[in-house]
């Protein structure tokens, strides 16, 4: 896996102001300075770029890049982003808040042609599930779409700059708005990426949204650690159907599955008159807290089904409120 290799951007003053040069003869452990003899290594600063950037953004930006570490080039449009980012491998690159999805998927292919690896993440006035799906294509690595959370929002950031060299590990298979078919690579922070995807595709009421994002994280997670071992190698497969009074989202892992007579560590498993029976058997597996997965899956959504392996399930969520039909 190839990644596009940062630009040799030096900050002397800044080199000079963490490590006087005192700690050099410190480090060297002879007295003598380093420095003049031309041994100082200059320190490298990460480069961002965000465009249009209102004061909310420029605040949040300022605790999650942490200034020292990021150098952030603010630019006014996305005509001078791709200027920018032809002259220069940008670690992050932020879209404008003002623009739309569409104008920012254009964006990101151009940028892509040059730069294949480019992390960036699209802030849209305004969008469609066909945009959404459109920068999954062209593998963005997230998708907001106002009104969205400055602490989501910072979030992603913050997975962006930590995650290492990365290809994208969430893979369209087939796509229309109302029936998608992907692959996802079994990683924790793509299972979040591809949550953030799912929430701006899904077009759901409020409630019925976070209720169907919080299970399908739970079952999808679990499928990767569970299934997939968490190994980045190992996909999960997804599919999720929006009809006209209903959400579907089947996830299947390649595991050997279960029962969940089998499942003594899950919640799901307790009996009733021993709630928290799960606790003692994981600790005593020397497994982590939790367990909860499958128990609060079956409270967000009206269905949670196994297949006969045991490896593949299906949740459903009936709707109050019908999908519009489409032409």
């Amino acid at each position: 896996m190839k990644c596009d290799p940062p630009d040799s951007t030096w900050n002397w003053g800044l080199q000079l102001q963490l490590f006087p040069l005192w700690s050099y003869a410190a480090i060297n452990g002879t007295g003598e300075n380093r420095v003049n003899r031309g041994l100082m290594q200059p320190f490298a600063i990460r480069d961002a770029l965000v465009v249009d950037a209102d004061s909310d953004l420029k605040d949040l930006l300022a605790k999650v890049l942490k200034p020292g570490i990021w150098a952030i080039q603010h630019v006014p449009s996305n005509p001078a982003a791709l200027r920018a980012a032809k002259g220069k491998a940008f670690e992050l690159i932020i879209t404008s808040q003002r623009t739309s999805g569409v104008e920012d998927v254009k964006l990101l292919r151009e940028i892509r042609l040059g730069r294949p690896h480019t992390r960036l993440i699209i802030l849209a006035s305004e969008s469609t599930p066909a945009d959404v799906l459109a920068s999954m294509r062209a593998h963005a690595f997230s998708f907001f779409s106002k009104p969205y959370s400055l602490e989501q929002l910072g979030n992603m950031i913050q997975l962006a700059t930590d995650a290492p060299c990365w290809d994208d590990g969430i893979e369209l298979q087939s796509s229309t708005q109302e029936w998608i078919k992907l692959q996802v690579r079994c990683q924790v922070r793509t299972a979040d990426r591809l949550l953030q995807f799912m929430k701006e595709i899904s077009n759901l009421p409020d409630a019925e949204r976070e209720q169907v994002g919080t299970a399908f994280r739970e079952i999808l997670l679990n499928a990767m650690e569970h299934g997939g071992g968490l190994n980045p190698e190992n996909y999960v497969e997804v599919e999720y159907v929006r009809a006209r009074r209903m959400v579907s989202c089947r996830i299947s892992d390649p595991g050997p599955g279960f029962t969940l007579d089998m499942l003594l560590h899950a919640a799901v498993a307790n009996p009733d008159d021993d709630p928290v029976r799960h606790a003692a058997v994981r600790d005593k597996l020397g497994l982590r807290p939790g367990g909860f997965g499958i128990l609060l899956a079956q409270q967000l959504v009206d269905q949670v089904i196994y297949g006969q392996a045991g490896n593949e399930v299906l949740l459903i969520k009936y709707l109050d409120t019908p999908q519009p039909k489409t032409a």
